[in-house]
């Protein structure tokens, strides 16, 4: 019985770790090694695509790419550090160049003003489902300190083990078999 329960601790275990570390992979490494930035949708706009809590990874995209169809994250507003992740439903050429028209996938109607290219900060990439929730839910002030204060704990709970284990290694060296 203890076998069976241990088995089951086991595999639950590498399944968290995996998990922990997959989502480290998809919303940091992978991120910070192309450039691209972790966001988290806070609206329904792009519903069913990108849900409300969903983290979309953004990449810097040329705006020559871009294409009807593509979703891009952009800067409605200038000097308004809101962003904003819409699909491109046509291209515009004016007296000022190209611009997007963008619409979200679950609004009736287009955005009222056509996108520039320098309003433009990327393309998602792909998403990951529900972080948004947990990472809006940790960005809170008491929160933070308290997973900071955790995090440092379980670190030095981890050097205590191999402190321990060291010496322990030693102590067992050292002693003299009679």
């Amino acid at each position: 019985m203890t076998t069976a329960r241990q088995f089951i601790t086991q595999v639950l275990s590498v399944v968290l770790l995996g998990t922990v570390v997959l989502g480290g992979l998809a919303l940091i490494v992978v991120p910070k090694a192309t450039g691209s930035r972790p966001l988290t949708v806070l609206t329904g706009s792009m519903t069913p695509t990108y849900k409300p809590g969903d983290v979309v990874i953004v990449r810097p995209t040329h705006v020559d790419n871009l294409q009807i169809g593509d979703v891009i994250t952009f800067q409605a507003v200038s000097d308004d550090p809101r962003l904003t992740t819409h699909r491109i439903k046509s291209v515009v050429l004016t007296g000022e160049g190209r611009q997007y028209v963008t619409q979200g996938d679950a609004n009736g109607a287009v955005d009222p003003a056509p996108i520039k290219p320098e309003q433009v900060r990327g393309t998602v990439w792909y998403s990951v489902p529900y972080v948004g929730y947990a990472a809006t839910w940790a960005a809170g002030g008491t929160l933070r300190l308290l997973i900071n204060i955790a995090a440092g704990g379980l670190l030095a709970y981890g050097g205590y083990l191999v402190t321990a284990g060291a010496l322990d290694s030693r102590r067992r060296r050292l002693e003299v078999p009679s």
